[in-house]
């Protein structure tokens, strides 16, 4: 049952990094692919929206296994920082899901509907611009504490398995 545990928790970190590692190699070639900037963003936005409600999965998933591992000894220390940070990352997911991604279509859809029809010096294509700066930055916060979740998770391991 711990090694079963432990299991799932090494595979939602793997699926969630995974997919957040993977991701920006989806927009770019859709935005090196598809001449059409409109069709690559809709393609874009919605493998994010997928990215980010299988993050939010994988996430409290990860959170409810941790608390598992620690109260059935599956891992020797304690999960108080992995757990912590899982929360860091669900909160950014989230932010970013529920709030960033609604707030840019909207500019989106206030520009006209493609945003790369109307100049930069659209107050609708500055905000979403400022938007999607944002969002990249949540994107890599979100990767970042990943990457130390993943650290923090390797260190929870006793001296005797190593």
């Amino acid at each position: 049952m711990k090694t079963f545990v432990r299991a799932l928790i090494y595979l939602f970190v793997a699926l969630w990094l995974g997919g957040v590692m993977f991701f920006p190699f989806v927009a770019y070639y859709a935005f090196t692919s598809i001449s059409d900037t409109h069709v690559a963003g809709t393609i874009v936005r919605k493998c994010l929206i997928t990215l980010h409600y299988e993050g939010l999965f994988a996430g409290a998933l990860i959170v409810v296994l941790l608390l598992v591992a620690q109260s059935i000894k599956a891992l020797p220390r304690n999960v108080i920082a992995p757990v912590a940070i899982t929360l860091v990352m669900l909160a950014l997911t989230a932010f970013s899901q529920f709030s960033i991604i609604p707030r840019m279509e909207r500019y989106r859809l206030a520009a006209g509907g493609a945003i790369d029809a109307v100049g930069l010096d659209d107050p609708n294509h500055a905000a979403f611009n400022r938007l999607h700066n944002t969002s990249t930055t949540v994107e890599k916060g979100v990767l970042a504490a990943g990457i130390v979740l993943v650290f923090l998770l390797a260190a929870n391991v006793s001296k005797d398995r190593v």
